[in-house]
């Protein structure tokens, strides 16, 4: 480590650094041109916070209920896939930093961990279970699709985040170039098949992963399947995916039990808006009905504090989680968070909110950019 980690572009600077070239721009890079990659992380200041003064700011409480759940802070960390190519124990790690700092974690079907190693890794000498969701892709066969769900509910999750944008996986352009495809060492681990497991194949020119999307993922996917899924679990379902107002509309229709906003982190569909911005429309169409998460661009705390202005319950990270676990596994995703809840400590009390109950949608207001030639 070359000095103090302060930030989190600290800790992307030096994963940057010790990461394989492939690794990295599969964990950085976006969909084609990635201009929805760089809008998710600067959309933020195009929101600024208003603060309130002579609040008595000398307690700051940042607890808040998540799907049940009492959680230290409303940040917790999102689904990113095959993390032990960051560091060799990969899931295992987040998952102990998270029950560490009192979050949640979602865990990606595309896992190099099992659902139950990783459960398993947050059972600590007899304590409570820490806070576990699975994301879940919904497979051709359906049947492989359910006996993830059923491994999920037998440990202890508590909650599935079904993902909905991805019929077929975006192109990424850097990951076409490099061949991407995971180490011979590792595999999705969650899946006994050597292709279901991403662990061999005839990939060709391409991204193995499009490759394997294609041949694995059912891209017949449609609303009627929400309801299949939810008559299969008696676990809550949350829609991750949804961009738009027309689309909330529908999922608290077909009864879901929470949405998330998010773009994919831009991996998806180059050109769509920043996820920032469009959370509000979210929200206002799901009318309280269900609960709004958000992902995509999250950096600082006052990000997080902005997004909880505009509506959302919780906010969940990905990448940032990546570089932590690249620099120094548990220790490291532990730093990070502990950093990001400081500094969302922080940004509370300097806009006089002393519990998230009192984070509200006058905090924030939209910056309106003036360009003159």
């Amino acid at each position: 480590m070359s000095g103090q980690r302060v930030c989190v572009s600290d800790f992307e600077e030096e994963a940057r650094k010790v990461l394989p070239k492939a690794v990295y721009d599969y964990y950085r890079s976006g969909a084609d041109e990635q201009i929805s990659l760089a809008d998710n992380v600067s959309a933020f200041n195009r929101w600024c916070l208003v603060p309130r003064v002579l609040r008595d700011v000398s307690t700051v409480d940042l607890s808040v209920s998540v799907l049940g759940q009492k959680l230290s802070m409303p940040l917790c960390v999102s689904a990113t896939a095959m993390q032990r190519m960051a560091h060799p124990e990969g899931e295992t790690a987040t998952a102990r930093a998270c029950q560490s700092v009192g979050t949640g974690m979602m865990l990606s079907s595309w896992a190099t961990s099992t659902v139950e190693e990783v459960m398993s890794a947050m059972t600590v000498s007899g304590s409570s279970r820490g806070v576990l969701w699975l994301q879940l892709y919904i497979y051709k066969d359906r049947d492989l699709t359910l006996s993830l769900v059923r491994r999920a509910e037998e440990v202890g999750y508590q909650a599935i985040f079904v993902t909905v944008d991805t019929p077929y996986l975006g192109k990424r352009r850097d990951d076409m170039r490099n061949r991407f495809k995971l180490p011979p060492h590792l595999s999705m681990s969650n899946f006994s098949t050597a292709s279901l497991a991403f662990s061999e194949g005839n990939y060709g020119n391409d991204s193995g992963l499009a490759v394997y999307v294609a041949k694995a993922i059912d891209p017949s996917l449609c609303w009627d399947d929400i309801t299949w899924l939810k008559k299969h679990t008696r676990l809550p379902v949350i829609v991750k995916g949804i961009m738009n107002g027309e689309d909330a509309l529908q999922a608290v229709n077909y009864g879901v039990d929470g949405i998330m906003v998010s773009n994919h982190g831009a991996r998806q569909l180059d050109g769509v808006p920043a996820t920032i911005d469009v959370l509000e429309e979210v929200v206002r169409a799901a009318q309280g009905r269900c609960d709004v998460y958000m992902d995509g661009g999250v950096r600082r705390g006052t990000d997080v504090l902005k997004a909880l202005a505009l509506g959302a319950k919780a906010v969940f990270i990905g990448r940032p989680v990546l570089w932590a676990l690249a620099c120094q596994g548990e220790k490291g995703v532990t730093e990070l968070l502990q950093i990001l809840k400081q500094e969302l400590q922080l940004a509370m009390a300097l806009s006089g909110c002393r519990s998230i109950s009192e984070v509200s949608r006058s905090l924030v207001r939209r910056v309106e950019l003036t360009f003159r030639m």
